[in-house]
C-alpha cells in the first residue's frame, strides 16, 4: 500500500468534515459522511479514535476549517481523488490507493474532488467532541 506524506510546514488538512457538533461546512449536496465508530484507546488515557467515511459528489468543496487542536488525522482515498490545500502550503492532489496526515491545528484552505470516497482516522482528547470547526 502506498503512503503519500506530504505535509507543508503548518501539517497537511483534511477536508471537509462535519463531524459531531460541528456545523455545516461543504457546498450544499457535495458531500455525505458516515461515521463508522468511536472507541476509547485503552493504553493511551484520555485518547479516543473516530473513524467517518467522507463521499464527495462530482465538484465537491469544503470551506476553509480547522480539527479539533487535539486531533491527529489519517486518511485513505478509497476512490476518486482530492486537491486539497493548507495554508501557506503548495496545493497537492490525493488519489485513490494514497494516504495523507494532519498534525493537530492546521488550517485548511482548499478542498476540492472529483467524485471521491475516503476514510479518516481520527486519533483525538476523548472530550473533544467538534472535531471541525469551520471559519466564519
Amino acid at each position: 500500500m502506498k503512503t503519500k506524506p506530504f505535509m507543508p510546514a503548518a501539517g497537511l488538512a483534511f477536508i471537509g468534515l462535519a463531524f459531531f457538533a460541528a456545523p455545516a461546512g461543504a457546498e450544499p449536496g457535495s458531500d455525505a459522511v458516515a461515521p463508522q465508530f468511536t472507541h476509547v484507546i485503552p493504553n493511551i488515557p484520555g485518547k479516543s479514535v473516530t473513524t467517518v467515511e467522507v463521499s464527495y459528489a462530482p465538484g465537491g468543496k469544503s470551506r476553509p476549517h480547522h480539527h479539533a487542536s487535539s486531533a491527529f488525522i489519517y486518511g485513505y482515498v478509497l476512490s476518486g481523488a482530492i486537491r486539497t490545500q493548507v495554508e501557506g502550503g503548495p496545493v497537492q492532489t490525493v488519489k485513490a490507493g494514497e494516504s495523507f496526515f494532519e498534525l493537530p491545528g492546521a488550517h485548511h484552505i482548499l478542498g476540492e474532488t472529483e467524485p471521491a470516497k475516503f476514510l479518516v482516522v481520527f486519533v483525538v482528547d476523548t472530550n473533544d467532541k467538534t472535531l471541525t470547526t469551520y471559519d466564519k
